[in-house]
């Protein structure tokens, strides 16, 4: 399996879906605060954003604070990022409509360059 690579490197969390954006994320909740805690690569080679955040992962609040965490880093509306799959699962499928090259570099900046 091919995994794509930003400009500097690194391995990327997210694809392009025409004039979405897909962004693979591993969520902690109860994070002890919000916050997006760079870029890891699975046991299976996948890389994920790994992102916390202070709700519980009770009646879809966890779910609700990751995407306007995600909303707010990439500076586009809270409804312009839906969760794609993985309502119940750690790993979880956002789904960033109106694409533009600035989320792209926004993103670049949440990924460490690879030594």
């Amino acid at each position: 399996m091919h995994l794509p690579e930003n400009e500097r490197g690194s391995l990327c969390p997210w694809r392009r879906e025409g004039d979405c954006l897909v962004l693979v994320v591993r969520l902690t909740p109860r994070g002890g605060r919000d916050a997006i805690d760079g870029v890891e690569q699975l046991a299976d080679g996948t890389p994920v954003l790994k992102a916390r955040v202070r709700a519980a992962p009770e009646d879809g609040q966890a779910n609700a604070a990751l995407l306007a965490l995600i909303a707010k880093a990439l500076g586009v509306s809270r409804r312009q990022v839906s969760l794609e799959s993985g309502a119940a699962a750690r790993i979880k499928h956002l789904r960033i409509t109106a694409f533009d090259i600035a989320m792209i570099t926004r993103l670049e900046a949440l990924c460490p360059a690879r030594a």
